[in-house]
């Protein structure tokens, strides 16, 4: 590649700066603040309509889900095509500023949202646009991976990128909480007003997370464009027949590599079951053990410090003994995770009854935040290191393209079967039993995968 070792090292950085900047997407709208506050202004408008609480309830998980299974048909359908046309240049910075466009305008318009859930469905598309910019940019970004050392760093760089993302999440997180969102007694975490004069009453610190994650990722994004700079670009005009035609070889291809496509298959099932867990734990522990904000949101501090904790220290066992054991380990620990969710409500665990004002399931789900932390964010770095070894650098975009495909391909079917689970039993709780299903499948699948991974011929 002819890098010197400074200049490979910003590119390293550069590169990690990526995962730090969009980190609060999923952290802070995702997850656990605009997530959350959402289901609570479309459960409240929906008991303004007639329905009880229960009901209530589960029509606006039904709604969440609803966005979510859109965005991934859309992810699903455009990024296989997307990234091939980026192979046809070698150029993915120009895509990766457009989306980046996209994630910035979705997240700036959640100021807008309506407490009394009037605009609710402008509000859900803004979020999709802004949440389809993040995952586009992130295909594009996890392509640059195998640019950025030997095969054998792979794994620990990968490791260290999540850690790196979980920490600025976490910042971002601390920053939101103890300045921006209003508690009940309209003050924050830290015990203050609102930053910048903001109408506690009105819920503006809460909607102003928003623009505030937008603002955050136009800042942190910086470096990356600084640092990170495209290698190996061919011409500057993308061929879409070309594009198809290198599509259409990728994917008859795969039926002479057997592990390559049990990676594939698997991984969009376990991935599918992860990115379930991570879009509705935060919404589950305000519809089922009916936390505030902002418990919910010091249960997500504490699972992302284990997140990059695991990251951190997953990316150096992955190095040390590859990344497949890494992967069937930490399926096996979430899938035992999604049992304990199912298993338990307010008022029992596993059938037997639990006093009145028990804080067992509080403590019980704060545990199963740090293993959902923690697992998933070893889960996701492994699974990025054993793509890598399926391919070649020439290849890497078209195969993190597949790759990306195959992790949204599906995107919809968590969202969608907790949809349609949560519906049919007219349970928060119960719609979460799907997840268990998908990790099991993932987990067979596995036994196919060549641990050292598998070169195209």
């Amino acid at each position: 590649m002819g890098m010197n070792d400074t200049t490979m090292r910003k590119r390293i950085w550069g590169w990690y700066f990526f995962d730090w900047a969009s980190q609060p997407y999923n952290t802070l709208l995702l997850t656990f603040i605009y997530g959350p506050f959402f289901a609570a202004v479309a459960a409240s408008y929906f008991m303004g309509t007639g329905l009880s609480e229960v009901a209530a309830d589960a029509r606006a998980q039904s709604v969440w889900s609803l966005c979510l299974t859109l965005v991934g048909i859309a992810v699903g359908i455009g990024a296989p095509v997307v990234g091939a046309l980026a192979d046809t240049t070698g150029r993915r910075i120009p895509w990766v500023i457009f989306f980046s466009g996209l994630y910035v305008i979705g997240a700036s318009l959640l100021w807008f949202t309506d407490p009394a859930g009037g605009n609710m469905w402008l509000m859900l598309a803004a979020f999709g646009v802004g949440f389809i910019g993040a995952e586009f940019a992130l295909i594009f970004t996890n392509a640059q991976l195998p640019t950025l050392g030997s095969q054998e760093e792979i794994g620990k760089v990968s490791g260290t990128g999540f850690a790196f993302g979980y920490l600025g999440g976490l910042i971002a997180l601390v920053l939101a909480l103890g300045l921006l969102v209003e508690q009940e007694s309209g003050l924050t975490l830290f015990g203050v007003k609102p930053l910048f004069g903001l109408d506690a009453a009105a819920r503006e610190g809460t909607r102003f997370v928003g623009p505030f994650t937008a603002l955050w990722f136009a800042l942190f994004m910086v470096p990356y464009f600084m640092w990170v700079h495209d290698l190996g670009a061919t011409k500057l005009k993308a061929s879409f027949s070309g594009a198809m035609a290198s599509l259409k070889d990728s994917v008859t291809g795969l039926r002479h590599r057997r592990s390559m496509s049990a990676f594939l298959i698997g991984s969009m099932f376990y991935r599918d079951a992860l990115n379930g867990i991570y879009s509705f734990g935060g919404v589950y522990a305000k519809l089922v053990l009916n936390w505030s904000l902002t418990t919910v949101g010091i249960f997500g501090i504490v699972s992302i410090i284990a997140a990059a904790v695991f990251a951190w220290i997953g990316g150096r066992i992955d190095k040390r003994i590859g990344p497949k054991p890494v992967i069937i380990a930490t399926i096996v620990v979430l899938t035992g995770v999604c049992f304990i969710v199912v298993g338990m409500s307010r008022e029992q665990l596993f059938g037997m009854p639990l006093p009145e004002g028990s804080t067992l399931p509080d403590t019980v789900f704060f545990v199963c935040g740090v293993l959902i932390g923690g697992m998933g964010g070893m889960l996701q770095s492994s699974s990025r290191t054993l793509m890598t070894l399926h391919t070649t650098l020439e290849k890497s975009t078209q195969a993190f393209g597949l790759y990306g495909l195959t992790g949204r391909a599906t995107a919809f079917m968590a969202p969608a079967l907790i949809g349609i689970v949560t519906a049919a039993t007219g349970s928060a709780r119960l719609g979460v039993t799907p997840l268990i299903v998908l990790f099991l499948i993932g987990l067979i699948l596995l036994a196919w995968v060549n641990p050292r991974g598998e070169r195209e011929a």
